[in-house]
């Protein structure tokens, strides 16, 4: 599960703002589509319906990446000291981001937004308090 904070909106900003970006109905056939493409990606391995539960001897398989995607990364991971678990979160919630965008491969936009995300469910400043940097 991934969870994000976003600021609340003062109500009269709220009531006098008129709808932008996706519908819901669009967003809701992106996720349909992305879900089938996970089932379909998984079909045969017992338990794995997405790719949250992706066994990580898949990783390698499923999350491939362009050269640009895995420099981006990497030096992220270096910046953020994040541990082998966090690692393939960051993995995980790219390939979902790249299955919602339609791609066979996760690309740097893809691994920069699962950075971004990271970023959010574990602030930068607590890790590295907790590490004496």
């Amino acid at each position: 599960m991934l969870t994000v904070e976003v600021e609340s909106v003062p109500l009269g900003e709220l009531m006098e703002s008129r709808p932008s970006g996706e519908s819901s109905t669009t967003i809701r056939a992106r996720v349909v589509k992305a879900r089938d493409v996970q089932s379909r990606r998984f079909k045969g391995l017992p338990g794995v319906y997405c790719n949250a539960r992706m066994p990580e001897q898949n990783l390698d398989e499923h999350c491939r990446m362009d050269q640009a995607a895995r420099k981006f990364l990497f030096r992220r991971l270096e910046q953020l000291l994040v541990s082998a678990r966090s690692y393939t979160r960051i993995l995980k919630v790219g390939r979902t981001i790249a299955d919602l965008a339609g791609a066979d491969r996760i690309e740097m936009e893809h691994v920069a937004e699962a950075v971004h995300f990271r970023g959010l469910d574990k602030p930068l400043e607590v890790g590295r308090r907790k590490r004496g940097i």
